[in-house]
C-alpha cells in the first residue's frame, strides 16, 4: 500500500451537496441547518463546481453523529449507499453495459477516479488498488488521509444494490475501516 498520503485533500462540492440532500430527505432542511450550525460552519450551501477542506466533511459528519446517536463509522456508510445512484448518474457514459459489481469496482480507479482527477486538480477521490482474485471475489485496498472507509464499504453495497446483487455480494473489511489504508474483500456468491 502507498506509504505517504497528501496533506490537504480537499473534498468536492458534489459530496457536500449530496451530504445535504441525504440529511433533507432523511430528516428534514431545518435538521440540515441545525447541523451546519453544529459543525461550526457559516453556510451549508456548496458549489458542485468548487472543493472544500475535508475538515468542513469531518466537522458536518462528527455533528451528525452527535445529533443521532449514531457511530460515525454507521453514518459513513448509509451515506455511502445513498450516494450511489447518482454517482451512477454521473458517470453513466463511463460504464459498460455488461458489467456487474465486481466489473464495476474493478475499473473505478481507472474510469471513474481518472475522470474526476482530469476535470479538477485539486479533486482528491481515495486511491483504490484493486486486485481481482477470481471471478467471484477481488480486494479493494482503498488509501485515503480522509480515513473514510466506511463510506466506501457503503458506495460497494450500494453498487451491488446498483446492480441488483445485494443479496449476493458479501463486503467485508479486513482491517480497521477508520485508517488511512483500509482492505475490503468483495465476494459475490455464485449460487
Amino acid at each position: 500500500m502507498v506509504d505517504s498520503y497528501p496533506l490537504l485533500t480537499p473534498v468536492h462540492g458534489t459530496i457536500f451537496a449530496l451530504l445535504k440532500r441525504y440529511v433533507q430527505t432523511q430528516y428534514d432542511h431545518s435538521t440540515w441547518l441545525r447541523l451546519v450550525e453544529a459543525a461550526g460552519l457559516e453556510s451549508g450551501d456548496f458549489s458542485h463546481k468548487d472543493v472544500y477542506p475535508d475538515e468542513q466533511m469531518d466537522a458536518l459528519v462528527g455533528a451528525a453523529a452527535g445529533m443521532t446517536g449514531l457511530p460515525v463509522a454507521e453514518l459513513q456508510e448509509r451515506f455511502g449507499e445513498y450516494l450511489v445512484p447518482d454517482l451512477m448518474y454521473m458517470y453513466q457514459k463511463l460504464l459498460q453495459p455488461h458489467w456487474n459489481t465486481l466489473d464495476m469496482l474493478e475499473h473505478t480507479e481507472l474510469t471513474m477516479h481518472a475522470q474526476v482527477r482530469r476535470e479538477h486538480s485539486q479533486n482528491a477521490p481515495p486511491v483504490l488498488n484493486v486486485t481481482r482474485l477470481s471471478v467471484h471475489e477481488l480486494v479493494i485496498d482503498y488509501v485515503s488521509a480522509r480515513r473514510m472507509g466506511p463510506l466506501a464499504v457503503g458506495i460497494v453495497r450500494g453498487v451491488a444494490r446498483y446492480y441488483d446483487e445485494a443479496d449476493l455480494i458479501d463486503v467485508t473489511p479486513t482491517t480497521s475501516e477508520d485508517g488511512q489504508e483500509v482492505r475490503i474483500r468483495v465476494r459475490r456468491n455464485p449460487f
